[in-house]
């Protein structure tokens, strides 16, 4: 057949094609599966997994044994009632603690109360009113005069307000005494300076000190139950003594707004000064 032969047959058969063309599907069908017959032995194994499936959801889901009764269950089931009463007499619950001890709890909580300040029974001292100033700007009002925190005591009573009060009976519960667990415990601080009406750093013509105000305490040494002293001025310049003192200095550094130690200039060589001053850009420490 020539080349024109071969392009007419094509052509006819394209003509021919068309129609079936048009009636086409827009997609092409899956096959189905061809049926599978029944086999006995495969149905029998599904049906004895799918039993044992459900058995063990059915124990997971099954609820734990009751606990055995205890034995004052036992007893309390074994006495008879007694007529009228209403059973509460039969109750499983231990018995109350003795008279005896709730009594000198009672005496001992009140014992603390009773030389407690600022409602704070770790808190102890006494009132000391309003402290009027001889200079413009000094003063407390509702002053106290603290003798311990936390069962430290203060080598002298320590004129402040609560809120200086509560402050210094944090860091010492919280800092000061697991610091010096070890090599204490810790038993006196030793107060160099409290409430006293002048200017910062005793300086003619500087503001009205934090101390006059009855808002910061000095700490100058820590006294363990052996005796030891540990001061500032020379326990800064040791190994161990220095690690636990910046300890506590360091973790004045909140409850007190403003903390200065031996680096922080030369008025602070031999002591921590703590004060409840509140400034802008948060505690100041140095």
């Amino acid at each position: 057949m020539t080349g024109r032969g071969r392009i007419l047959s094509a052509l006819v058969l394209a003509i021919w094609a068309l129609p079936l063309a048009a009636n086409a599907p827009a997609r092409s069908l899956r096959p189905l599966l061809r049926p599978v017959a029944a086999d006995p032995v495969v149905e029998a194994a599904i049906a004895a997994a799918t039993e044992e499936a459900a058995a063990s959801v059915a124990v997971t889901r099954m609820r734990p044994n009751l606990r055995p009764p205890s034995e004052q269950e036992i007893l309390a089931a074994a006495t008879p009632p007694v007529p009228g009463d209403t059973g509460l007499g039969l109750s499983p619950r231990p018995e109350l603690r003795p008279k005896e001890v709730e009594e000198r709890a009672l005496f001992g909580r009140k014992k603390r109360m009773k030389g407690a300040v600022c409602g704070n029974p770790d808190i102890q001292g006494a009132s000391a009113g309003n402290v009027p100033g001889k200079i413009k700007g000094c003063g407390i009002k509702d002053a106290v005069r603290i003798t311990s925190v936390s069962g430290v005591r203060l080598s002298t009573p320590a004129v402040m307000d609560c809120r200086t009060a509560e402050a210094l009976n944090h860091w010492v519960a919280r800092s000061v005494k697991p610091t010096f667990r070890r090599r204490g415990p810790v038993v006196e601080l030793q107060v160099a300076a409290h409430y006293a009406c002048r200017t910062r750093n005793n300086q003619r013509g500087a503001k009205i000190s934090e101390h006059g105000k009855g808002r910061a305490i000095d700490i100058s040494a820590f006294v363990m139950n052996d005796g030891e002293r540990i001061t500032v001025l020379e326990g800064w310049k040791r190994g161990a003594t220095r690690k636990m003192l910046r300890q506590v200095w360091k973790e004045a550094c909140g409850p007190f707004g403003t903390v200065l130690g031996p680096e922080a200039d030369r008025f602070h060589k031999d002591h921590l000064h703590m004060d409840t001053a509140r400034h802008r850009g948060g505690p100041y420490c140095r």
